[in-house]
């Protein structure tokens, strides 16, 4: 099938923020109760030469830099796995299965 709109958007924002050589962008979002079409869950798969000398966190910045806008608005959960190319071809790895989801809704207000 085709990729939705914020699929297509996160993958040429991330393209151009960080010209992957490997880039894979997984919409996780029917495993989380999401309506059919739905795009609020995703998973991506990140190989960049920019991430060298880089902390895992480091590099996990610069992509939710590249989707800050998706990230304060219709994109509820993200998981990234952000290597360089030398880590690719070292243990290339498929973009790992999302993790349960927990429900909820950055929209709903949590009672504490």
């Amino acid at each position: 099938g085709s990729a939705g709109p914020l699929a297509r958007t996160i993958r040429a924002k991330l393209t151009a923020a960080l010209q992957p050589t490997h880039l894979e962008v997984r919409n996780d979002s029917p495993l989380h109760g999401g309506p059919p079409g739905a795009e609020t869950h995703f998973g991506v798969l990140v190989v960049s030469g920019r991430f060298a000398g880089l902390a895992p966190l480091q590099r996990h910045r610069l992509v939710h830099e590249a989707l800050r806008a998706e990230l304060a608005g219709p994109l509820h959960a993200l998981q990234v796995t952000a290597q360089t190319p030398q880590q690719w071809q070292s243990h290339p790895q498929n973009n790992p299965p999302a993790p349960p989801c927990l429900g909820g809704s950055k929209r709903e207000k949590r009672r504490g």
